[in-house]
Order: structure tokens, then sequence, then C-alpha cells
């Protein structure tokens, strides 16, 4: 199965990344241990949240900005 990012904007509508991975992870931990290394620079492009997908299932969505 893979497990890709999608993106969301402020908004929630579907955004573009400006680096989303370029290939789809082979595990869930994988795909997390990329999102923990990245969202920072998810953030910075205008990435205001990010859904977990597996195959075609959504798994979560979170924010990436700290609550305040």
């Amino acid at each position: 199965m893979a497990w890709t990012w999608r993106y969301h904007g402020e908004d929630g509508a579907p955004t573009e990344a400006a680096e989303p991975p370029a290939e789809s992870f082979t595990s869930r931990g994988d795909a997390e241990s990329w999102l923990g290394e990245n969202w920072a620079e998810l953030a910075e492009t205008g990435v205001a949240t990010v859904t977990l997908v597996a195959g075609d299932r959504e798994v979560y969505t979170m924010p990436l900005a700290a609550e305040d």
C-alpha cells in the first residue's frame, strides 16, 4: 500500500506544496518521518493542513502550525 500526503491551504482547499515528495512512501512511519523533517518548509509555502492517505483512504488530517 502506498502512503502519500495531501496538502491544504488556510481555506481548506487542496494546494500544491513547493516541493512535494517525488514518490509515495512504503510505510506510514516513513511518511510520518518525512513530514516531521519537512513540515516547517511546507508551512512556509502556504500549506496549513496535511492529510495522510493510505491507498485511496484518508487516515487523518492535522494542522502544521503550532496551536497558540
